[in-house]
């Protein structure tokens, strides 16, 4: 892969789990091509505490994640996004700000952890599945080869992405 960074936003509604899981796994496996975000239609103001727990027991980072508006990432002086993935089904039927660039996107939407209620365990199993299956969608994702492929081809493959192991059928409640 060339030098190039590609920035890429992971969206959700409230921006306290999947995306912030999605943004921390991003940072650290493709730090060297990818610069990573996330955002929320909603944001909540606050990161889950099972997100940073989970994330900080798998050695990833979690300085500098906090829960924030998507109006951050519309904005004409924001980084402009080469791919934009909303990780929730209610953040992919929501009317998305036109984001500078028209980035290539997709749904890779998975069940929401922060949902699942229970023992704390219980809770803390639910976010290491969303985590292994946004690190799986992310390692395919860093793997395909950007610079060669057609765009055509290439919104076909993020799609399949997003229709992988763990995907959501469109059924999820508001978190």
């Amino acid at each position: 892969m060339s030098e190039r960074l590609y920035n890429v936003l992971f969206l959700c509604t409230g921006n306290t789990a999947r995306s912030i899981l999605a943004e921390a796994i991003l940072r650290k496996d493709g730090r060297r091509n990818f610069r990573a975000f996330s955002a929320g239609s909603q944001p909540k103001g606050t990161v889950n505490p099972f997100a940073i727990k989970v994330l900080n027991r798998l050695d990833y980072p979690t300085n500098d994640l906090r829960s924030k508006s998507w109006e951050e990432f519309a904005r004409t002086d924001a980084p402009v996004m080469d791919f934009v993935f909303t990780v929730c089904d209610n953040a992919a039927g929501e009317s998305c700000p036109r984001w500078p660039g028209q980035p290539m996107t997709a749904h890779w939407g998975i069940g929401d952890p922060a949902a699942v209620g229970g023992t704390d365990i219980e809770k803390e199993a639910a976010f290491v599945a969303a985590f292994r299956y946004l690190k799986n969608r992310i390692a395919a994702f860093t793997s395909l080869p950007l610079e060669s492929i057609d765009r055509l081809s290439l919104g076909a493959r993020l799609r399949d992405i997003g229709r992988s192991d763990g995907s959501t059928s469109g059924q999820e409640k508001a978190s």
